[in-house]
């Protein structure tokens, strides 16, 4: 080989060697830029959640419209199914305003909280919307829960608009419709609900910053819990005079008792200071207190964990991881005054109520648990308050 063409070669090999170094320079720039393109650059979006295959059956009652409703939630989105009217009084505002479906499905239980002066429950037939039978409580009967085996339905009888003294949680027996034991617990009693295996109910006082545990076995308080911020202190037995004065110098005012799946722990919505309380069971001691939203108001619980909270002055519903107290995700709704929440058998929906302010509508929202984003919004008459599911069926569409 002479002189030129080892010259030419070893310049073709630098040439190569170049074009090698700032092809490779150009992908390097383009990972860090966002990738390497092939062909023109498209708008990025996000992916929808999958439409649901089955549909969604579930109650809801609207306090100002004395409606009943049945909402269908599936794959052509969501309607209302049915309306009924309820309650006693053709010319006032009944409010009904707490809903329990019964366990196997055939019947649900309405609290309404205005009468001449007391409340009632009614129980009607799931699906026809049949009244069976409705009997008088006490002062506005809001919150209702159903014990495992449908037998007995717990009401608070909140009292919202009566004195600050203390109120009751009333014991109906489902068949008969029969008060069968009306227990005082404290001022504004709300949030009634009751563990998975049926041996305990748990509530908040609105009024007295407390959370009471009613022993189901025996009709009687058991226990009470104070929530003041720094003030936090498990109590054995009926919180008595001690407990009920709390009322003057409120630092929570909670307004919903959760508990968790397995029942070891309470986790009680403080409305006045948005945050939650997490109780432990066993020692009767706080576990934790972490930040939640503006107003945050009632508490649902996924069969997975998690946690969903309405925040009643934040226009909103938070997602909690409770065990670390981390918010997941915060939703905005449609409305403001955003009330209730219940979670679908599958852990696919939640769907929430919303009041609504005025005469505006009230608003039923489902949102994916998945994606956690809103996929449904659909309006109801006013004030749409208590909230529960029915059942899930095939499909009409």
């Amino acid at each position: 080989m002479d002189l030129d063409e080892s010259v030419t070669n070893h310049l073709s090999d630098i040439t190569t060697r170049c074009a090698l170094l700032a092809a490779s320079l150009v992908a390097s720039l383009a990972c860090n830029f966002g990738g390497a393109q092939t062909s023109p650059a498209q708008p990025l979006t996000e992916s929808m959640p999958a439409k649901p295959t089955q549909d969604y059956l579930v109650y809801v009652v609207c306090e100002s419209a004395d409606r009943i409703v049945l909402v269908r939630f599936g794959p052509g989105g969501a309607k209302i199914e049915s309306e009924t009217r309820t309650g006693l009084m053709p010319t006032d505002i009944n409010g009904p305003h707490g809903i329990a479906v019964s366990p196997d499905k055939q019947y649900f239980y309405v609290s309404e909280g205005h009468g001449r002066p007391d409340g009632s429950v009614w129980k009607y037939q799931a699906g026809s919307n049949t009244l069976i039978k409705y009997t008088g409580l006490g002062l506005f009967p809001a919150t209702t829960d159903i014990t495992p085996d449908g037998n007995f339905i717990y009401v608070a009888n909140a009292n919202f608009h009566g004195d600050m003294v203390p109120s009751s949680i009333s014991v109906v027996a489902t068949d008969q419709m029969i008060e069968v034991k009306r227990i005082t617990t404290c001022t504004m009693p709300h949030g009634s609900r009751i563990t998975h295996d049926g041996t305990k109910h748990y509530s908040a006082c609105m009024m007295d910053d407390m959370l009471v545990e009613i022993d189901t076995r025996k009709f009687a308080v058991s226990r009470y819990f104070m929530l003041g911020q720094g003030k936090e202190m498990g109590m054995i037995g009926a919180p008595g005079a001690h407990g009920m004065a709390g009322h003057k110098n409120l630092a929570c005012t909670p307004t919903w008792a959760q508990p968790s799946n397995d029942g070891s722990m309470v986790y009680v919505a403080c409305n006045q200071t948005s945050d939650i309380v997490a109780v432990k069971t066993d020692s009767w001691t706080m576990s934790k207190r972490f930040p939640a939203g503006s107003g945050v108001y009632n508490l649902a619980m996924t069969k997975d964990g998690r946690l969903v909270a309405t925040n009643k002055r934040g226009q909103s519903v938070s997602i909690f991881d409770p065990l670390s107290g981390k918010e997941l995700a915060r939703i905005p709704t449609k409305r403001k005054v955003v009330h209730g929440a219940v979670i679908t058998p599958d852990d696919r929906y939640a769907f929430i109520s919303v009041e609504g302010v005025g005469s505006e509508p009230g608003t039923v929202e489902v949102i994916d648990l998945g994606s956690m984003k809103t996929v449904a919004t659909l309006d109801v008459p006013t004030q749409a308050a208590g909230i529960d599911f029915w059942k899930v069926e095939p499909s009409k569409q």
